[in-house]
């Protein structure tokens, strides 16, 4: 063994490194542990995404600017992540981001549901469900980044709570109506709802209960 490498690596490890090192490991493991449980700790306490709320479907050519929409037709042409979905009002251009890469996402001529957010002439799809009812989401499934410490909780029921009744009153309180749920933060829920002049508005609903409009459609 080559004693001079062993002192330099001595040398190297100062103490300002030490405490570095020190703290990845303690991140590490602070993230790990959770997930230790494997299949046993999440049958224990799954994690409280919030469900999308159900949107019932319009006919394509009825599709309009919104943050929850929904469009029920069969799957026309596939482009990569994008496929065209049609019934006998019209066509309109889904939208499936990385989790349609490689166009085996849908079929053509399968016949199809798709919720999402509908904006520039584009179907942004969140949830697509098949004709046997299976229901496949799109979207990010919501909640703290992956690999976070507030991630590891979260898959462990360690995380905030998302009270989503309490929170859809305190939305309807403020005076929206028309409230669905269309994913989650880490501590907030992202909501579309319509105000007193009728229009929609996506909003931001922390699990503290304040409501922040984020934009109108």
């Amino acid at each position: 063994m080559n004693t001079d490498t062993i002192d330099r690596t001595a040398t190297d490890l100062t103490p300002k490194k030490a405490k570095r090192s020190r703290k990845r490991t303690l991140v590490a493991g602070a993230i790990a542990a959770p997930l230790a449980f494997g299949a046993v700790g999440l049958s224990l306490a799954q994690n409280d995404t919030a469900t999308l709320t159900p949107v019932e479907p319009v006919a394509v050519s009825d599709l309009k600017p919104s943050a929850a929409i929904a469009a029920k037709g069969t799957v026309a042409e596939i482009y990569g992540n994008k496929f065209v979905v049609q019934d006998g009002t019209g066509k309109a251009l889904v939208e499936t981001g990385k989790r349609g890469e490689g166009g085996t996402l849908v079929t053509t001529g399968e016949a199809v549901t798709v919720q999402g957010r509908f904006e520039n002439g584009f179907l942004h799809a969140a949830l697509i469900t098949r004709a046997d009812g299976t229901k496949v989401v799109v979207g990010p499934a919501g909640g703290p980044p992956p690999g976070t410490l507030d991630w590891a909780k979260d898959k462990v029921g360690l995380g905030p709570k998302a009270d989503v009744p309490a929170l859809t009153a305190q939305v309807e309180a403020a005076g929206y109506s028309d409230i669905r749920v269309t994913g989650r933060g880490p501590r907030h829920l992202d909501v579309a709802a319509k105000g007193a002049d009728g229009r929609e508005r996506h909003l931001h609903v922390g699990f503290d209960g304040q409501v922040r409009e984020k934009r109108v459609f």
